[in-house]
């Protein structure tokens, strides 16, 4: 299957990509946006970023394709600012599970299809599986209700712990199993979603790399420089919107000769003060875009 950037026209946009320009892609997958990048304008840099060794391996064939205009880094986009040696022009992340690793039953991201509960994107560290069948139950619904959102986070919890003493949990459809069987599907979105979500989230940090390349963005972005993030979920997008917020920082001046004017000291725009989201026909190509918000920063001094 081909991978299909999500929202990659609005990403190209919004990066205004120019001749010789240097651009992070903090996310690269299947290399959709870092391809796009390298082609929408001449002699374009990219320094493409994964936590998933096999996303780097897969993207060598690229890499020959642009030997002099591409590097491949196997590490968190939370360190991307120790890796170029001069500022860049845009970062693009691209936040959340990549559809290579959901359609890889083996990596135990999926509750549609049986692999071993893993859901390691960086392969090491604690796996879903050692969290399911270790964690307390207090734990364990704390985990769901926070990074899942989910109202049932006590039944299910609670349904796992009672569960795993007769077996341990060692499939994703075990487990998705057991929370169908407390929890039925509401308005047409499977049940176990938010608490595969959930376990996905801690399992790999997300939200604490999310605030880290934030920062990190910060560091690396010449005058003009765009920092460009796709969010999927409440939790992330509620990160990223109040990040760009609190950097454009507007703020209200009044005097007693004039009326209430507003100021804006800050040395970043706002390229998007409404999210940019799919439309119908972007949906149908791309059902992953459904939930996709991009938000994007500009620095301007």
């Amino acid at each position: 299957m081909t991978h299909i950037p999500v929202l990659l026209d609005s990403v190209l946009s919004v990066l205004n990509v120019k001749s010789g320009g240097w651009y992070i892609d903090g996310t690269f997958g299947g290399g959709g946006y870092t391809r796009a990048i390298l082609q929408a304008a001449d002699d374009t840099h990219v320094i493409a970023i994964d936590r998933d060794i096999t996303a780097i391996q897969g993207g060598q064939a690229l890499q020959k394709q642009y030997p002099d205009r591409l590097e491949l880094h196997h590490t968190t986009f939370s360190r991307l600012d120790t890796l170029p040696k001069r500022a860049v022009d845009g970062v693009v992340l691209d936040i959340g599970v990549s559809s290579m690793q959901i359609d890889t039953p083996e990596r135990g991201f999926s509750f549609q299809k049986d692999g071993p509960l893993d859901m390691r994107m960086g392969q090491s560290g604690l796996t879903a599986q050692d969290i399911v069948n270790t964690y307390p139950e207090k734990q364990l619904a704390d985990i769901i209700f926070t990074y899942g959102e989910e109202k049932a986070s006590r039944r299910i919890a609670h349904k796992i712990v009672q569960q795993r003493q007769t077996a341990p949990f060692t499939t994703t459809l075990q487990l998705a199993n057991a929370i169908h069987a407390v929890m039925p599907h509401s308005n047409g979105i499977d049940s176990a979603t938010r608490t595969f979500q959930a376990l996905r989230i801690y399992v790999n940090d997300e939200l604490n790399e999310l605030r880290q390349a934030l920062s990190a963005a910060l560091h690396v972005l010449s005058v003009g420089g765009v920092l460009a993030v796709l969010s999927f979920h409440s939790l992330e997008d509620r990160i990223v919107k109040n990040f760009m917020k609190d950097l454009v920082g507007v703020k209200e001046h009044t005097n007693k000769y004039a009326a209430s004017t507003t100021q804006n000291n800050s040395a970043w725009e706002n390229l998007t003060p409404k999210a940019i989201q799919a439309d119908d026909k972007q949906v149908r190509d791309n059902p992953r875009s459904r939930s996709a918000k991009l938000r994007a920063i500009r620095r301007i001094k």
